[in-house]
């Protein structure tokens, strides 16, 4: 495993807090923190990325492929790890923040332990804010990057070049009660009055299922038309931003809603497609004549089929290796402690 330790930048490894506020590039290697430079000099790397469902997988997508081309190392290893415990209910089951935190700690510690990554990113908006206060992240163990935080600085640049301009965040309701975005915005200089949340309950569920499934888009359309209700008239661009990792699988369905309404979308913000940017600084374009990218998924629930159907259709045309590993992904009863660490039972 790597001996890059905690970072710099706070308890999560906040990784994506060290772009520059552009929607496109990070900062090179050299001008970057001393431990990230250190992680962009390996030969090989392992990377676990992780969600509570499947919506980090695309994140995976666009790694498989980027690291690919960008050839900065010789191997890497992805490895996504489902973290949901139970598909009973999962972490916004739990009756409060301290198990929460406390399951998903103990998945995290489990990530370390098997896979013995460089580097951990948690493509989930909920896990991303209760991964930055667990134990895990407090003390010298595999560094963390959340995607809360390339999701604010992609907000942020897009408003900080359009000082004219509105954004509209759909997220879950867990996500838009946290008010990480909103808070993380308002330290960036971007004032509460140009964000806009709209919270999605059970959508991901629905995209699951089937991101082009005609319940998915009236669903979508539901909250299209409650946001806009919301809001009132927008003067100026208007970017939409995706900070649930599953809202992007549908993108079309996002679309026809906001045209079926007369509104024309300035930008489409999905920090998904942004995560693994930093991994590829200019500097280390062509180390390699060619990388090596080999992907895993793991979990300890069951995957249902129709959802594996659902997703996989979707990763076919973005990294065919990601879809192969989701349809034969490995079953992991004794992945990570849980039951112990919950009051209720999932039965």
């Amino acid at each position: 495993m790597s001996t890059l330790g905690r970072p710099l930048l706070g308890p999560l490894f906040r990784v994506c807090l060290v772009l520059a506020l552009s929607a496109a590039l990070p900062l090179f290697a050299d001008e970057s923190p001393e431990r990230l430079a250190g992680l962009l000099e390996q030969e090989r790397m392992t990377v676990v990325i992780t969600d509570s469902g499947l919506g980090g997988l695309s994140v995976v997508a666009d790694a498989a492929e980027k690291l690919r081309r960008h050839g900065g190392f010789r191997e890497v290893d992805l490895v996504f790890v489902n973290a949901l415990f139970t598909n009973r209910g999962g972490y916004n089951g739990l009756p409060d923040r301290d198990e929460k935190r406390a399951v998903l700690n103990s998945a995290l510690q489990a990530m370390e332990d098997r896979f013995d990554p460089d580097l951990i990113l948690v493509a989930c908006n909920t896990l991303s804010v209760l991964a930055d206060d667990t134990p895990f992240a407090r003390v010298e163990s595999t560094p963390l990057a959340g995607i809360v935080e390339t999701g604010a600085q992609q907000i942020a640049a897009f408003l900080a070049d359009h000082p004219d301009a509105t954004n509209v965040m759909f997220a879950t309701r867990t996500t838009v009660e946290e008010g990480d975005h909103v808070a993380q915005l308002e330290r960036l200089g971007i004032a509460q009055s140009r964000v806009a949340a709209q919270a999605c309950p059970q959508l991901t569920q629905y995209i699951e299922q089937g991101f082009d499934a005609m319940d998915t888009e009236l669903l979508i359309d539901a909250y299209v038309d409650e946001a806009l209700s919301t809001m009132g008239p927008v003067d100026g661009p208007l970017s939409v931003s995706f900070n649930c990792t599953h809202f992007g699988y549908s993108l079309e369905a996002w679309k026809r809603a906001f045209e079926d309404r007369g509104v024309d979308v300035a930008a489409w913000l999905d920090p998904n497609r942004q995560m693994v940017d930093f991994l590829l600084p200019q500097s280390s374009k062509a180390r390699y004549p060619e990388t090596a990218v080999t992907v895993k998924v793991v979990s300890m629930v069951d995957i249902p089929a129709a959802s594996i159907d659902s997703i996989g259709r979707w990763l076919h045309g973005v990294s065919p290796a990601t879809e192969a590993a989701l349809r034969d992904y490995d079953r992991v009863d004794d992945l990570f402690e849980w039951r112990s660490l919950v009051s209720r039972t999932f039965d």
